[in-house]
């Protein structure tokens, strides 16, 4: 049976959070403020009750309320010491603190956290009553590790606010809940990702009043990503609504009601009264436009509901956030929705999570259940009703059941998922209706053009209705292609066939060839079919057209496939339908159509492959692929449009009479063809001559006053005269291999795009041009001269490639976006306006003489930001490698520094700086002067990153001058030391110095980096490090790394009160100091491959928030008993560490370790406390050739994915109870020489995927020889 045993899920508790005070003290003012504030966010909160505290002793009602309650808030008064009570509280407060299942958070109200330490000054006169009682000793510890917790002191948070202090706990306590929210749904897959995608669109850091959809297909996730995102920030808003179901209860209930919804929500007041909608509109705007609110309206259809729900901005507060969820994106558009946001369905490994959830309540599927699994999972396709769905009805089934319900579901959809998606297409008007039914059956995967051309030739408003399917979430359309859920499009053709689910002949539209086949041969035929589509491999042309003599209505018929006879046929028998509008015929094997088909309604005729001349009545006709050598356009006067592709056999293309209405041409791959006179259509609008071979002349008409694009390419044409097109838009002339002069009449006023691409032109004069976009000049090599004119106010797209130009002068070009000027190797000046590159975008002058590469970025500023914990600002980067030239082959003679560089630059918002300008400054060849190079470089002032890489002998001097700068990387450069002038970059965050061999100590001052967050050194020399090093107070990542010469930290580097990684890694440091011990937060640290560190400080138990500890090879040999201590550790390596024999016995206290390294050690034997690691997944011990036994119970660690035992020698027997380990995947055994038996159980391992017995003497007894 496919169990449904749940996996664990962590802890629930009665409360949320327990507020320990003195009444006294603070209970009617800062207790009182906070406690509303919390439930008011709908935080459960305990305030005890004064009525409760009798006598001396805490009663069991308040133990209780403390182990049940997940956060503590112990708020420290003057008199708080004074209280037995509170005293018991506090010792019972951190002995649960102690679990890690709670967390304790201080509030210094008018003490100082020193106070409360020490218990000095008024704690000390609190507590002295006290000092003879027996619990005295331990209420003075409690006192103790409380006051070195993280918390909040009133007096130097918000400036003392009370207020503000109290919003700050708030929003800390509802982040932590908000976290835990996402551990328990353990329903929830890939949400934390859709958050993030979904954050820049919600613009948290900005004080707009913004309107968010989020639009997709039926039970796609769009209300379970609302309702997420909702959890996750509505704690920031002074007011919130969750309105669910806004299609369904508007229709049942009426809009008033959902306007009081939102109201009584918001407010907090269940007795509001509204008398109409039109009331309720007005009592909103004038009731929610001081409240800083989130709205969520779920499932939206019709703009009514947005209008007397969310109306116009200005009914809310600044910084209020409205999200709406809808299949329709039209309702969005149509109320000014700006922020738009796709729902992404669930990948291949989401959706197998959230499968195996539902069906197995974990995350993987029991033993034999895997191959199901996955076809249930394609099926589903990514949507999550279908999974949820599918995984519900599977639960506990066995295996045939499972079998017969896939079985089922080939033949009949899924109806609860079917039902739902339905309801888009409800809610589709009668044609539109028609156009997604066509759609599903027949035009999926249809390039766009050919589907509307097809639906238009049936009558309908194609463009319009595809687009409103769209929006409506029916359809997708990717590269240019119609797509369609797997879902949707079952739904559809389940439409079409429900009415008659067996008799297919009797069904609107048609696509499967054995029902086809069945109905054609059988003469079943009824004028219910309305559309045909038959790709098949071989078929009869006779049966096939018999066939479809009773088919009076049908408009569509689209036929793929080869024919039973290689022969020609001259005679058709019975005729086509006379209703039929759209008619494609691969390789059509007759020499005509039937002479009595008159086609009158036949709009499109699409033959490829086919031998003769057709028709000459049509307004679209494609012959792609035919052996038509000749043809004569002249037998098509109502021509509109016509389609050539690949005619390999076509010698001669010509008119004999004029083609008026001929307004798009598409000849692509006429290989074959020299010459082309168009003269007789001179209503032609597009003309696309694509890979042109043998093309020679090309002949226009004199006046073609419609031309809007030409594109011609690959030909051998020498000279081109496009005549008199004056409304030409784009001219692609690509691979023009030939082209030597090229003539344009008069101005081209409506001219963007002109391109083009190997030609041999060598001169280029754009005057007559004045309103281009864009220009590609690639590849043109011959290039020596371009006139472009003095002000190009629209371009904003620049490529000159290859070319032998020396001299460029941008102009007025205030609108370039993107320059690109690669390999024109010549060049010497490129000339700029001042202020004409504020738009640029791009930049690449790679290949020219003083580049190498030269890269320019523009990052997307769109949104203001992602997070008000994330400070984005209008700054630039620059990478800079430098190498030096013996000369320079412009000028040989110059005495100046030779310098090649290799250049990425980015910039987010140059319209408020010259810096492209600066750098351009410098000139193109290699000459340098390094004064007027570093004034350039220091001239960047809004540079946030710089990167100096290569042949630079120094840094730059002026480096103070870069006052935005905040990051600093120096890589692999000769510079042997650091000016004084780095110490005064105010804002620099990040330096890191990385392969200076030469560098041997930093500046003294380096402490003056006040915001400097990261530091890091990389193979230096360097000896110590400044003792100024503890003013780094926001310095959060200090890393050294193979820095061989440092012996010791600064004794005061434990006053880095923000430091949260401290990587050692490589050096020669000898001890840690003490201090280390007195960080707060650090999460990280790496003392690998430290060979003369042989301790750790005693008290390192202390960094209460340490994650990772990393001890690989160092000398290491007893750890702290105090490492017990770190509640939040999640990963100790200590590979290859010199440990003697044995690990802290108290080491099964670490309740978050989720990986234990001890590979290469000496230990002999674990701790039998590691068996209480309930969280603990991988567990390395590889190498351990001392280790002798395993703890009986170690099968007790049920979250242990991976054990790794290979090269224990001396280990002998492996404990029966590893196959309790439930979610065990891999056990390496390899070259255990003395283990010679698995336990009988291993079967139980159900996860088992990977046992590795060899060289062990299990591996002998299974394949000694017989």
């Amino acid at each position: 049976m496919a169990s449904s045993s749940t996996s664990s899920l962590d802890k629930s508790f009665k409360y949320d959070v327990f507020l320990s005070f003195r009444g006294e003290d603070t209970r009617t003012n800062f207790i009182d403020h906070l406690y509303h504030a919390l439930q008011n966010k709908s935080i459960h909160t305990y305030k005890d009750d004064e009525k409760i505290k009798k006598g001396k002793n805490i009663s069991d009602e308040l133990i209780g309320s403390i182990e049940d309650s997940k956060f503590y808030i112990i708020v420290f008064s003057k008199n708080y010491a004074s209280s037995s009570w509170c005293l018991d509280e506090l010792v019972k407060i951190m002995e649960c603190q102690r679990t890690n299942e709670h967390t304790a958070y201080p509030v210094f109200y008018d003490v100082e956290p020193s106070e409360v330490r020490k218990q000095s000054g008024p704690v000390a006169e609190a507590f002295a009553k006290h000092e003879k009682e027996e619990a005295a000793g331990k209420w003075r510890e409690a006192l103790k590790e409380s006051a070195d917790l993280s918390g909040w002191e009133l007096k130097k948070t918000a400036d003392g606010h009370e207020a503000k202090v109290i919003q700050r706990i708030v929003e800390e306590i509802s982040l932590e809940l908000r976290s835990i929210s996402f551990n328990i749904d353990e329903k929830l897959v890939g949400m934390e990702t859709r958050i993030k995608n979904l954050a820049p669109s919600l613009g948290i850091g900005c004080d707009d009043v913004r309107m968010i959809g989020i639009k997709g297909m039926g039970g796609g996730g769009k209300t379970t990503l609302a309702r997420a995102v909702f959890d996750h920030i509505s704690f920031r808003f002074e007011g919130k609504s969750f309105v669910e179901n806004v299609r369904e209860n508007a229709s049942l209930s009426g809009l008033k009601s959902l306007q009081k919804q939102v109201l009584s929500d918001v407010l907090n007041d269940k007795d509001i009264n509204i008398s109409s909608v039109y009331d309720g509109k007005h009592m909103m705007k004038r009731s929610l436009r001081d409240k800083k609110v989130i709205v969520v309206l779920d499932d939206v259809d019709h703009i009514n509901q947005l209008e007397a729900l969310v109306g116009e901005p200005n009914w809310f507060k600044h910084g209020s956030k409205i999200i709406i969820t809808t299949r329709d994106e039209q309702v969005l558009v149509a109320h000014g929705v700006k922020f738009i946001h796709d729902v992404n369905l669930l990948s291949d490994m989401e959706a197998t999570c959230l499968f195996n959830r539902f069906a197995f309540g974990r995350d993987i599927p029991i033993q034999g259940y895997e191959e199901l699994s996955r076809q249930v999972v394609r099926y589903a396709a990514g949507l999550p009703l279908t999974i949820r769905v599918l995984g519900s009805f599977l639960c506990g089934k066995d295996e045939l059941e499972w079998i017969d319900a896939l079985e089922r579901l080939r033949t009949i959809p899924e109806t609860e998922t079917l039902k739902k998606l339905e309801l888009s297409y409800l809610s589709l008007e009668e044609d539109y209706k028609e156009i997604f039914l066509d759609v599903a059956c027949i035009l999926i995967g249809w390039q766009k053009d050919k589907a509307v051309k097809a639906l238009e030739s049936c009558g309908f408003h194609a463009r319009n209705g595809l687009r409103v399917l769209e929006r409506k979430s029916l359809i997708t359309i990717h590269y240019d292609h119609l797509g369609m859920h797997d879902h949707i499009v079952e739904m559809g053709r389940n439409i079409v066939r429900r009415s008659h689910p067996d008799k297919p002949h009797k069904h609107s539209r048609l696509w499967k060839i054995d029902e086809i086949e069945d109905i054609l041969a059988n003469d079943l035929g009824t004028k219910a079919t309305r559309c045909i589509q038959f790709h098949t491999i071989r078929f009869n042309p006779h049966i096939f057209i018999k066939g479809l003599r009773k088919m009076k209505e049908l408009r569509f018929l689209s036929v793929r496939g080869d024919c039973y006879s290689d022969l020609e046929f001259s005679i058709v028998g019975p005729d086509f339908p006379k209703a039929l509008r759209y008619l494609h015929w691969d390789f059509y094997p007759f020499r005509s159509l039937p002479e009595t088909f008159q086609a009158n309604n036949l709009v499109a005729l699409e033959m490829d492959g086919s031998k003769r001349k057709v028709l000459n009545r049509l307004r679209f006709l494609n012959l792609s692929f035919s052996s038509l050598s000749t043809f004569d356009l002249g037998l098509t006067p109502n021509l509109e449009t016509l389609t050539l592709q690949n005619c390999d056999d076509l010698l001669d293309l010509h008119m004999t009479a004029g083609c008026v209405k001929l307004t798009s041409i598409d000849l692509n791959g006429l290989i074959r063809l020299r010459s082309l006179n168009l003269g007789l259509a001179p209503s032609i609008k597009e003309l696309i001559l694509f890979e042109f071979n043998d093309l020679e002349k090309l002949h226009l008409p004199g006046r073609c006053l419609n031309l809007r694009h030409l594109l011609l390419t690959n030909s051998r044409l020498r000279i081109l005269d496009i005549g008199l097109t004056p409304n030409l838009e784009k001219l692609d002339l690509e691979k023009s291999y030939c082209l030597e002069e090229l003539h344009m009449a008069n101005e081209y006023q409506k001219l963007t795009e002109l391109s083009i691409t190997h030609s041999n032109l060598r001169t280029l004069d754009l005057g007559m041009i004045p309103n281009l976009e864009k220009l590609d000049l690639e590849k043109s090599y011959c290039l020596e001269e371009l006139h472009m004119p003095k002000e190009y106010q629209k371009l904003t797209e620049l490529i000159i490639t290859h070319s032998n130009l020396r001299t460029i002068d941008l102009g007025m070009t205030p609108n370039l976006k993107k320059l690109v000027l690669t390999e024109c190797r010549k060049l010497v000046e490129l000339h700029t306006a001042i202020g004409c590159l504020k738009k640029l975008v791009h930049v690449d002058l790679s290949g020219c003489l003083r580049f190498i590469s030269f890269f320019f970025n523009m990052k997307d500023c769109t949104s203001c930001s992602v997070d008000e914990s994330l400070e984005v600002g209008p700054l630039a980067e620059l990478h800079l490698m430098a190498e030096s030239l013996e000369s320079c082959p412009l000028h040989p003679d110059s005495n100046l520094p030779k310098f090649r560089f290799r250049c990425y630059y980015e910039d987010d918002r140059p319209s408020l700086t010259r810096n492209l300008e600066m750098l351009f400054s410098v000139g193109m060849c290699a000459c340098t002067n390094l004064e007027t190079f570093s004034r350039s470089i220091c001239g960047l002032r809004r540079l946030r990153k710089l990167k100096l890489e290569g042949s630079f002998l120094e840094v730059l001097k002026v480096l103070d001058q870069l006052e935005s700068l905040e990051e600093l990387i120096l890589l692999s450069t000769k510079i042997n030391h650091l000016p004084d002038s780095i110490c005064k970059l105010k804002h620099l965050k990040s330096l890191e110095l990385k392969d200076l061999r030469l560098l041997e100590r930093l500046p003294e001052d380096i402490g003056h980096l006040e915001c400097l967050e990261e530091l890091s050194l990389l193979f230096t020399n360097i000896k110590h490090l400044p003792d100024s090093i503890y003013m780094l107070k926001h310095l959060k990542s200090l890393k050294i790394r193979f820095c061989w010469l440092l012996e010791k930290l600064p004794e005061n580097v434990g006053r880095l009160k923000h430091l949260e990684e401290l990587a050692l890694s490589c050096t020669n440091i000898k001890y840690l100091p003490d201090s280390i011990c007195m960080l707060k937060h650090p999460k990280y640290l790496e003392h690998n491959h430290c060979s003369l560190l042989e301790k750790l400080p005693d008290d390192l138990g202390r960094l209460e928030h340490l994650e990772e500890l990393h001890l690989s090879k160092a000398e290491i040999k007893h750890l702290p008993s105090s490492i017990c201590m770190l509640k939040s550790l999640k990963y100790l390596k200590m590979d290859g560490c010199s440990l003697h024999e044995k690990l802290p016995e108290d080491l099964g206290r670490l309740g978050c370790l989720e990986e234990l390294d001890l590979s290469f050690t000496n230990i002999k034997h674990l701790p039998n406390s590691i068996c209480m690691l309930k969280r603990l997944k991988y567990l390395e011990l590889y190498h351990c050739l001392l280790l002798e036994k395993l703890p009986e119970d170690l099968g007790q660690l049920e979250r242990l994915e991976v054990l790794s035992l290979g090269k224990c020698e001396l280990l002998k027997n492996i404990p029966n109870s590893i196959c309790e380990m439930k979610c065990l995947t891999c056990l390496h055994l390899r070259d255990c020489i003395r283990v010679d038996k698995l336990p009988e159980e291993l079967e139980r391992l159900e996860c088992l995927k990977e046992l590795d017995i060899k060289g062990s003497c299990i591996d002998s007894v299974l394949y000694q020889p017989s």
